[in-house]
């Protein structure tokens, strides 16, 4: 967002946008845009990996993150992935991306779910929000562990949600969490490259 101008010049031109102001068109985004061709201010690399940010609330009484999501369905609608190539959207936990229209240029959409109530039900309203979006749509188990996991796949079945992947509680992992430190598969690597196959597959048949 900061590369478009800021909060407040992208707030402008949304409202340009809604008011349907001048005899063009106005657009976040002017043309289509490639992984390789981005501005290096926008984004970091680290060989074939990039981490990207549409931007965060810095200070109290800032406003709300409606400006962000605009931009976040505008960069999704004008990329282009090549063909190897693909791209994770790590959204806020909930649905706001969904009335924000993010989902607008995603192919797939992948929920986590804790083992709570609270996760199932809004998997629930999840899956149905991307069935009206004609997204494909499914879940995966979030630190579970052999009393949990039987009872969460349980309910989730019973709702119809497809769970793509499990991820088991692991202690090291939540303590290298919550001290801040760097998160190592270890253990889960097996479970982590699984997923990321399934991933993979998904996103070939779109």
């Amino acid at each position: 967002m900061d590369y478009l101008g800021g909060k407040p010049a992208v707030r402008e031109k949304l409202m340009a946008m809604l008011k349907g102001e001048g005899s063009e068109r106005v657009e976040l985004f002017t043309e289509e845009l490639a992984l390789d061709s981005l501005p290096l201010e926008c984004v970091r690399w680290d060989g074939p990996l990039a981490l990207m940010q549409v931007g965060k609330i810095e200070h109290s009484m800032e406003g709300c993150a409606c400006p962000m999501g605009a931009v976040a369905r505008a960069f999704l609608n004008r990329l282009a992935v090549g063909d190897g190539q693909w791209v994770l959207v790590d959204t806020e936990a909930g649905v706001e991306h969904f009335g924000r229209g993010v989902l607008e240029g995603v192919d797939a959409v992948l929920m986590v779910v804790d083992p709570s109530y609270d996760a199932v039900v809004l998997a629930e309203k999840a899956a149905r929000l991307a069935q009206e979006a004609k997204k494909s749509f499914g879940v995966v188990l979030n630190k579970v562990d052999e009393k949990t996991e039987p009872v969460l796949k349980e309910m989730l079945a019973a709702k119809g949600i497809e769970i793509k992947g499990v991820l088991p509680h692991s202690p090291a992992i939540a303590r290298a969490n919550l001290l801040g430190g760097p998160l190592d598969a270890g253990a889960l690597q097996k479970e982590v490259d699984r997923l990321m196959g399934g991933i993979r597959g998904e996103l070939g048949r779109h």
